[in-house]
């Protein structure tokens, strides 16, 4: 044990990771090719956390296989088989993949640059195509791995090409590391927003229309307290709200360069013979609103927020719940202002972005500076003075960053805000975007303090992205248990007694008390148990349930009861009431 756990440290995890993929494939080859199975395999490069191989066969593996492939794992490495790396020519590698009947290694041997090394890894009976590194033995591959989960893939990637089934799968050195990762993988599963979502009765997805949600009036009332919170923000730093058009015609976004640049993410539609498209972004609306008017540089920085509902093509495959869908809302602005402005005005934007997050309980906040990318509009010059101007403001706030080289969007640099959430993982939100090209393209022009004409430099800025994707990673950051403020159902009133005129009619009063008041109640007089209802309203995570008996009617008081907590409080109505305003007040930034 003292050698292996050596062998172990010598290398590094993904090249263990890397040879573990070989010997699940190897595994998988010797438990289905025996019974006239024709087994393609495809690719099998680690990931995060882990590693996966694409294979094409009959069987269509399920959990119920996985005991089988990991018992014949533990056989392969115990076998202690010798590793080696053989260097093949072309038509070497061609010839012994093709007589293997592996057709899929021969279509990469194909795509291959002529006169490269051809790298083939041998383990017993088992042959792969790869460039390494492996382990030296197979003996040094830990025990210590585990199957998670089947999906399909596209072979290579592509929608034109067959499905694969993909096999995920993770190893570690430790034991306890693979305990606690797949802790980690139990907790996302309970906390994944999908699950949630029907469990609350939030949202739902139906087929007739792929990748855009249905909001449940439950999810109806989170999604308007999300925009609702954005406004209050929009108060506090003096932004004015518009609508604009959802469908704009064809010309428009030649203008501003979507069509060259975004185009096989649009929506296109022809009416009366003139081609539209509905609107992925809402930038080309609000520099159409700013040319029609003549602004002076007393009106600037000028804040147009817009809340525009978005539309994107998406492919079917890369569809995930609320996180990336075809349709969705910003909590989008575009800012107007002079290029002597940036510096403040991005100050504000970071105070605006830091002041939203920790409300939402994201303490972890990192900040990246992405620059111009490969296919990008403008002289470089403007790009120079963008990124400068991104890196001073960055400077003068004191905020750590990482540079992204080549991340920018195709008009202008951008600063990311990346948050972590409970269980460490990360999600791009905002984004400080800015742009020279757009007002040079739509010819934007204002009145500086000489009379003079100036260009305007704009500033694209999103805090939560899309509401919908937010809606998902907040409901999963919080595993369901919304805060008081933005919680569908606030308060449940329970009688003790579904037969008791009194209890009954002392819950209903307390709900219309609260109610006029703007919380979120309801009474549960159903005809079923204590334990049932009080159940229903702990799997409903709402954040109080009251329950009314005889003393509670007599007293005027209600015994009140927490999320998450066993133990009751009894309150009188007024003491209610204060609780509730002041968890109310949470909603204000």
């Amino acid at each position: 044990m003292g050698q292996q756990k050596k062998n172990y440290d010598q290398h590094d995890i993904e090249t263990i990771r890397h040879s573990a993929a070989h010997i699940m494939a190897q595994a998988i080859l010797r438990i289905f090719s025996g019974k006239g199975d024709k087994i393609q395999l495809g690719i099998g490069p680690t990931i995060e956390n882990g590693f996966y191989y694409d294979i094409d066969m009959n069987h269509r593996l399920s959990e119920e296989d996985f005991a089988r492939i990991e018992s014949e794992m533990q056989a392969i490495i115990k076998s202690d088989l010798p590793i080696e790396r053989k260097v093949l020519s072309r038509s070497e590698a061609i010839q012994f993949f093709s007589g293997q009947g592996q057709e899929l290694k021969v279509e990469l041997i194909a795509g291959l640059p002529e006169g490269e090394e051809i790298g083939c890894y041998v383990q017993g009976e088992f042959h792969d195509l790869c460039r390494g590194p492996h382990v030296e033995r197979t003996s040094h591959v830990p025990m210590h791995f585990k199957l998670l989960s089947v999906a399909g893939a596209y072979w290579r990637g592509r929608e034109d090409q067959k499905m694969l089934q993909r096999v995920y799968a993770t190893c570690f050195k430790k034991e306890q590391e693979l305990k606690d990762y797949l802790h980690f993988i139990e907790d996302a599963k309970n906390r994944d927003h999908r699950k949630l979502g029907k469990e609350l009765d939030l949202f739902l997805f139906d087929p007739h229309a792929p990748g855009s949600p249905f909001f449940m009036p439950k999810g109806v009332v989170v999604y308007n307290e999300l925009m609702n919170f954005i406004r209050r923000l929009y108060h506090r730093f003096n932004y004015q709200e518009v609508i604009t058009p959802q469908v704009l015609d064809a010309e428009l976004w030649k203008t501003s360069g979507h069509y060259a640049n975004f185009h096989d993410d649009m929506f296109f539609t022809n009416i009366e013979e003139r081609e539209f498209a509905l609107k992925p972004m809402n930038c080309p609306a609000a520099m159409v609103m700013f040319k029609h008017f003549k602004f002076s540089y007393r009106e600037l920085p000028l804040r147009f927020a817009d809340f525009g509902r978005l539309h994107r093509y998406e492919k079917s495959g890369t569809l995930a719940g609320l996180t990336r869908v075809r349709t969705f809302i910003q909590d989008d602005a575009h800012i107007f202002l002079a290029l002597s402005d940036i510096q403040r005005e991005i100050s504000d934007l970071i105070e605006m972005f830091f002041m939203c997050y920790r409300h939402f309980k994201f303490t972890d906040v990192k900040v990246n500076l992405s620059t111009r990318p490969e296919k990008r509009m403008g002289e470089e010059r403007s790009w120079d003075i963008a990124e400068e101007a991104l890196r001073e403001a960055l400077a003068a706030n004191k905020c750590e960053y990482k540079v992204n080289e080549g991340d920018g969007a195709f008009y202008g640099p951008k600063i990311d805000f990346r948050v972590a959430d409970a269980l460490k993982r990360e999600h791009q939100l905002g984004t400080i975007q800015l742009d020279f090209q757009l007002p040079e393209r739509f010819d934007l022009k204002f009145v500086n303090p000489k009379g003079e004409m100036e260009r305007p430099v704009v500033i694209h800025r999103a805090l939560l992205g899309s509401i919908e994707r937010f809606f998902g990673i907040y409901l999963e950051h919080i595993a369901g248990a919304f805060p008081f403020w933005i919680a569908p159902e606030q308060v449940v009133i329970v009688p003790v007694k579904n037969d008791s005129e009194a209890q009954i009619a002392y819950a209903d009063e307390l709900h219309a008390e609260l109610k006029h008041k703007g919380f979120r109640s309801r009474v549960d007089a159903r005809n079923e148990s204590m334990n049932l209802k009080t159940r229903q309203v702990q799997t409903a995570k709402v954040p109080y349930m009251l329950v009314v008996g005889d003393r509670e009617v007599e007293k005027g008081e209600v015994s009140a009861r927490r999320y998450g907590e066993k133990s009751s409080k009894t309150l009188s109505k007024t003491e209610l009431m204060e609780l509730f305003s002041t968890l109310s007040e949470e909603k204000n930034p």
